[in-house]
């Protein structure tokens, strides 16, 4: 069984960063693309930022790109959500998901069939 465990949340003053983890079980890891989204309060989840399987390709929300940017380490099975210039409204818990085998990158929920638990990510001052 596929499992997703994610790192890396917390409280943060606006302008800073957080780093957000997401290691993957499996030994295909590199054969999958990966998401993260996010839900706030009172909102629905929504798609923040995905990387394909080959790392080549990424896709950003538009409240997110050139802020927030998403990697990938095979070698450690593990997704990264570098957060920078962080603000309010970013705050929700954030949540990692794995995509379909060789698939392009998905910015749909149901293009996702494992997620991880979340993590909250506050921002306030």
């Amino acid at each position: 069984q596929v499992q997703l465990v994610v790192s890396g949340g917390g409280l943060v003053e606006p302008g800073g960063s957080l780093r957000l983890s997401c290691a993957v079980s499996g030994r295909t890891f590199s054969s999958y693309s990966m998401g993260w989204f996010r839900q706030a309060p009172g909102k629905e989840r929504e798609f923040v930022a995905a990387i394909n399987w080959n790392g080549v390709g990424t896709n950003y929300a538009d409240s997110v790109k050139g802020r927030f940017t998403i990697s990938r380490a095979d070698a450690l099975n593990t997704v990264f959500l570098q957060m920078n210039s962080l603000k309010p409204e970013d705050t929700a818990v954030y949540y990692c998901a794995r995509g379909a085998r060789f698939a392009q990158i998905g910015v749909r929920e149901v293009d996702y069939g494992y997620w991880g638990q979340g993590t909250q990510v506050t921002v306030s001052s």
